[in-house]
């Protein structure tokens, strides 16, 4: 790691799930792309009595900096709320203020400046991503039926792990209230690239005929695809033969090797949370979410968009309109 740099809210809260979760402090920094060196000093600086905590260890980083505070003007702020409004995040629109306009604003101002206008009543709290924490359970063994002929991740090419190519796939289903329909989630690990598609039923089918209808127009990139153990992955070979491609499934509970997606699902339940019933989503609601995801600049893209990576073309989203 080059320099050490604050962890963000959002880090923080990610960090306490992946603790409850049972992960180490290695599983963390690779699921959360910092060096493990950073959780074990955010774990030994920030933890209080009752053990961590995201919102008290945020407070208590915060508290630790002295610096003086920054006068921004009106007109910047309303600058800030458009872009926040196009469901950026802070650190995101710290970034892209000052690589356009030069104008050094910390994203820690940019979350202190929601908070102040959550508390009067407003709503630009809702564009952020992380709306509460989030839980998930997690088992000792793998309780779910064996799918056949399943390849192990341990097989996988080595060149996947590198992001050096366009074209290795990592996929997941995103279930809604009352487990009632679902969307299958297709992530590119080089540029992020994010591809949606709802299905009435989380069958071996439905999934299968999804993740085939969203690669199938993208012929000579599509290498591998990882999933999970579930087993509405089971139809994987028939994945295979249609896209001419190779299925690995990363080992029980460990998602992690799948990490590029389950951060990528976190991104899209800001769009549609556990609490919506999916048979309400509409498919441009679909096409929507996939824009607004596919045309935000990312930290680990330099801040390019998926779409600028993937395709090679410029966003079509004009933040500065």
């Amino acid at each position: 790691m080059k320099t050490y740099t604050q962890l963000t809210h959002e880090q923080r809260y990610q960090i306490y799930s992946l603790l409850k979760a049972g992960h180490n402090q290695t599983e963390i920094a690779y699921n959360i792309r910092i060096h493990k060196s950073t959780i074990s000093r955010e774990l030994r600086r920030n933890r209080g009595l009752k053990g961590y905590r995201p919102k008290q260890a945020h407070e208590l980083a915060l508290s630790r900096r002295n610096k003086a505070k920054l006068l921004i003007d009106a007109s910047t702020w309303t600058w800030i709320e458009t872009l926040i409004r196009f469901d950026l995040s802070p650190e995101q629109v710290s970034d892209w203020l000052q690589d356009n306009f030069s104008l050094h604003i910390s994203h820690e101002w940019i979350y202190q400046y929601i908070l102040t206008d959550k508390r009067a009543g407003g709503d630009l709290h809702r564009h952020l991503r992380c709306q509460k924490k989030r839980r998930k359970r997690y088992g000792s063994y793998d309780r779910r039926g064996k799918i056949r002929n399943r390849v192990s991740i341990d097989q996988r090419p080595a060149i996947v792990d590198t992001r050096q190519r366009l074209g290795d796939w990592e996929v997941d289903t995103i279930i809604g209230k009352g487990h009632r329909q679902a969307i299958v989630s297709l992530t590119e690990r080089k540029s992020r690239l994010a591809l949606l598609r709802k299905v009435e039923r989380k069958t071996a089918q439905a999934v299968a005929n999804a993740v085939i209808e969203l690669l199938k127009p993208l012929p000579g990139q599509t290498h591998t695809i990882t999933a999970d153990n579930g087993q509405e992955f089971a139809d994987h070979e028939r994945i295979a033969r249609n896209l001419r491609t190779d299925v690995y499934f990363a080992h029980p509970y460990s998602s992690w090797e799948r990490g590029t997606n389950e951060n990528m699902n976190g991104l899209i339940r800001q769009y549609f949370p556990k609490k919506r019933n999916f048979v309400t989503i509409t498919q441009q609601e679909i096409e929507f979410a996939m824009e607004r995801l596919n045309n935000r600049p990312r930290k680990c893209l330099g801040f390019k968009t998926p779409n600028e990576v993937f395709f090679k073309y410029s966003p079509v989203v004009a933040l500065s309109s």
